[in-house]
C-alpha cells in the first residue's frame, strides 16, 4: 500500500464526496486532501509519489462524481485560499473564493467583475473551465494564475499561457490553481450593485436556482450553415434543442431534465450518480436522433462507475 506524505493540513481516508457536490451524489476518494496553506500543499505534493493521481475539486457545483468514487487524492481548498484584494483595479483572488464574493468585493471598490456574480462555483473552477455568463468570460480579464505543479513548485503563469476557451483551459497535468489576477474595468459602485441585482432577478426567474443542480448541463452547440458545416459565428441553445427532441422534464429515477430549464439536470430526490449521467446520455441521444446535433457535457463527470 502506497504510503502518503503527513500534512499539516487535513488527509482523510475513503472519504464520501456526496456531500461535497451540489448535486448530492457519488463515492468516496481514496483520500481528501485539505491543506492548511499554500507551503502545505506544496510539500505534500512533492513528496507524494508521483503515480498518485491527484484530483484538484473545487465546490462541486459543476461536476458529477461517479458512484463509485475516485481513485486518486481529491484535494479541495479552503480557508487558506479564499482571500480577496482589489489594488489599482486588478482583483486578486484565491482559488477557493467564492465567483459570487469577487464579483461583491470587486464592487465595492468600483471594479467591474460583475459577469462573475451569477456563476456558482470558485475561482480555481472558473480559471479552469473560462467560466462566462452574460457574453464575458474569464479570459476577457484574466492576467495571471497562481499554481502548485504536480512535483511540488509554486509558479506564476500567464493567462495566455492557458490557451483559454469555451469552457476549456490548458492547465499543466496534475496542477492545482491556488489564485488569479484579474484587470477589472472601473464603475460606479451602485450602479455595478444594481446590475448584479438585475442579473439574480433574471437568473431566478429563468433557472432552477432552489434545486439540486449543476448548471447548464450542455454546451450550446455551434450553428449550421446552409451547407450543414458547423458555423462558430452563433450558437444554438442547448435547451431549445432539448425542447425540440421532448426532453422536458425526462426521469431517470431520482435524475430529472427540469421543466423550469431543460438544460439543468437535477437530483429530485434519491438520485445516484448513475441516474443523472444516464439521463443525460438518453438526452444526448434523443438530441442527435432528433437533430443531427451532438451535445457536449459541460458538467465534469469523474470517477468509477460502481463501488469498488
Amino acid at each position: 500500500m502506497t504510503t502518503l506524505p503527513t500534512p499539516r493540513g487535513a488527509l482523510t481516508p475513503d472519504r464520501p464526496l456526496s456531500d461535497l457536490t451540489w448535486l448530492r451524489v457519488g463515492g468516496p476518494a481514496d483520500w481528501l486532501f485539505q491543506p492548511a496553506d499554500e507551503a502545505d500543499l506544496a510539500g505534500f505534493l512533492a513528496a507524494l509519489p508521483p503515480e498518485v493521481p491527484v484530483f484538484p475539486m473545487g465546490v462541486g457545483s459543476n461536476l458529477i462524481v461517479r458512484d463509485g468514487g475516485i481513485r486518486a487524492v481529491v484535494i479541495r481548498l479552503g480557508r487558506g485560499f479564499n482571500a480577496i484584494t482589489v489594488e489599482g483595479g486588478r482583483v486578486t483572488a484565491g482559488a477557493a473564493a467564492l465567483d459570487a464574493h469577487v464579483a461583491r468585493k470587486a464592487a465595492e471598490a468600483g471594479c467591474d467583475l460583475t459577469f462573475l456574480r451569477t456563476i456558482p462555483g470558485s475561482i480555481g473552477g472558473a480559471v479552469r473551465m473560462n467560466a462566462g455568463c452574460y457574453g464575458h468570460y474569464v479570459a476577457d480579464f484574466l492576467e495571471e494564475i497562481r499554481i502548485v505543479t504536480r512535483s511540488g513548485q509554486i509558479e506564476t503563469l500567464p493567462a495566455a499561457a492557458l490557451n483559454l476557451r469555451y469552457r476549456q483551459s490548458d492547465l499543466p497535468e496534475g496542477a492545482v490553481v491556488i489564485g488569479a489576477t484579474f484587470y477589472a474595468p472601473a464603475g460606479d459602485p451602485a450602479a455595478l450593485a444594481a446590475r448584479m441585482e438585475d442579473q439574480l432577478a433574471k437568473r431566478d426567474a429563468s433557472q432552477p436556482t432552489k434545486d439540486r443542480s449543476a448548471g447548464s448541463t450542455f454546451r450550446n452547440p455551434l450553428g449550421r450553415s446552409s451547407t450543414g458545416a458547423a458555423d462558430d459565428t452563433h450558437e444554438l441553445k442547448a435547451w431549445k434543442v432539448i425542447d425540440d427532441a421532448g426532453m422536458r422534464g425526462a426521469r431517470i429515477g431520482g435524475a430529472q431534465m427540469s421543466e423550469m430549464h431543460s438544460n439543468f439536470l437535477i437530483n429530485a430526490g434519491g438520485a445516484t450518480a448513475a441516474d443523472l449521467e444516464n439521463l443525460g446520455e438518453e438526452v444526448r441521444k434523443r438530441v442527435f436522433q432528433n437533430s443531427g446535433i451532438t451535445l457536449e457535457w459541460e458538467i465534469m463527470r469523474v470517477g468509477e462507475p460502481t463501488a469498488k
